[in-house]
C-alpha cells in the first residue's frame, strides 16, 4: 500500500511539473528559499554530494536517493553553490538543506538520516573541490560516469534544445578548443566568474574524466569516493543502487520503479546518430583520456565493457 501510494504521489509530481511553467517553478523556489534562510543557522550540511558527470544520469539517481525514507534531499537539485553561488556565502546554502532537529530525531529513534544535493558541474569545476573540502570534508561523493563519446553528444543536443547552440555538432566540437580558450584561467582567479563558455561548449572537456576525479582526490579520501557507471544503474538498476546505498550507509530499499528522469533517454537519446566523421572525431579525441580513466579505475571502466550488476 505504502509503495502503492508512493508512486502515486510521484506521478502527481511529475504530471505537475510538465504543466507548471519554468518560470514559475523557479519563482515557487526562490520564495521557500528565503523563508527557509531565516532558518538557516539551525539548517544541516550535506552528507553526500552527487558531483557528477552532466548527462549521465545524475537526475534520476537524485530522484530515487530521495525518496528514501531516511533521505531528505536537498530543496532543489542542482544548488550550483561549490561553482557559481558560491559567493551567496554558507547560509544560502544551509538554507536548501533540513533543519538539524530531524537528524536529532532521527539519532534518537536510532535510525539514520542522509541528506544531499546534486550537482553535475562540480565534477568539471576546477574551483569545486577544495571549495568543498573546506565546508564538508567528511562528504561522500558520487560520480556517475557515461561513456564520454555518447555524453558529448546528448550534451550538444542539450544544448541546441535550450537555445544555447547554432552550430552543426561538426563546427561545434570543433570549436571548442577556441571557445574554452583561457576559461579555466579565468575562473580560478576570479571567484565571481560565470563561466559560461566552460559550462555550456565543453563538450569534450567534460569526458576527461580521469584529471577531473584526480582533481577531486586531491582533497577527498579514495574511501569517500564512488564512481559508478550509468550504464550500470539503468541496466541493473536495484544492484546498482544496492551499491550506492551500501557506500552511503544506508538501508537497503528500492523506489515503486527505477524511471528514467532526464529530460531524454540517458543512454540512447532521441535524436539522430551523428556522422560517422563525427564519431571518429570523439573516438580519437577520447583515446588517451579513456586509457588514463581505465588506469585510475580499473577495466570495468572501459566502454565496451557489459554492464555490471
Amino acid at each position: 500500500m505504502a509503495r502503492m501510494t508512493d508512486r502515486l504521489r510521484q506521478d502527481v509530481a511529475d504530471r505537475l511539473k510538465r504543466i507548471t511553467p519554468l518560470p514559475v517553478r523557479r519563482a515557487l523556489i526562490k520564495v521557500r528559499l528565503a523563508a527557509r534562510t531565516r532558518t538557516a543557522r539551525m539548517r544541516t550540511l550535506p552528507d553526500v554530494l552527487i558531483i557528477g558527470a552532466q548527462r549521465s544520469g545524475t537526475s534520476s539517481l537524485y530522484k530515487y536517493l530521495g525518496r528514501h525514507p531516511n533521505v531528505a534531499p536537498s530543496l532543489r537539485k542542482e544548488i550550483e553553490y561549490f561553482t557559481v553561488d558560491y559567493p551567496r556565502g554558507e547560509l544560502w546554502y544551509r538554507a536548501h538543506f533540513p533543519l538539524t532537529v530531524r537528524r536529532l530525531v532521527a539519532s534518537a529513534r536510532r535510525r539514520s538520516f542522509v541528506t544531499f544535493e546534486a550537482t553535475p558541474d562540480y565534477l568539471f569545476d576546477p574551483r569545486a573541490p577544495g571549495r568543498a573540502q573546506r565546508l564538508v570534508p567528511a562528504a561522500k561523493l558520487i560520480v556517475m560516469l557515461r561513456d564520454p563519446a555518447e555524453r558529448a553528444v546528448s550534451h550538444y543536443h542539450h544544448s541546441v534544445r535550450n537555445g544555447l547552440e547554432e552550430l552543426d555538432i561538426g563546427e561545434a566540437l570543433r570549436s571548442e578548443d577556441e571557445r574554452l580558450a583561457g576559461e579555466v584561467e579565468r575562473a580560478l582567479a576570479d571567484p565571481t566568474y560565470p563561466a559560461l563558455a566552460l559550462r555550456r561548449y565543453s563538450y569534450v572537456a567534460r569526458g576527461c574524466y580521469a584529471e577531473q576525479i584526480e582533481r577531486w582526490l586531491e582533497h577527498y579520501r579514495r574511501d569517500q569516493l564512488l564512481v559508478v557507471r550509468s550504464a550500470d544503474l539503468f541496466t541493473y538498476p536495484r544492484e546498482t543502487f544496492d551499491r550506492i546505498l551500501d557506500f552511503i550507509g544506508l538501508p537497503r530499499w528500492h523506489p515503486p520503479e527505477f524511471r528514467n528522469y532526464s529530460y531524454v533517454n540517458t543512454l540512447d537519446g532521441d535524436y539522430p546518430e551523428p556522422p560517422a566523421a563525427v564519431l571518429d572525431y570523439l573516438e580519437e579525441r577520447f583515446r588517451t583520456a579513456n586509457q588514463r580513466l581505465v588506469a585510475l579505475l580499473g577495466e570495468e571502466f572501459r566502454w565496451d565493457a557489459q554492464p555490471a550488476r
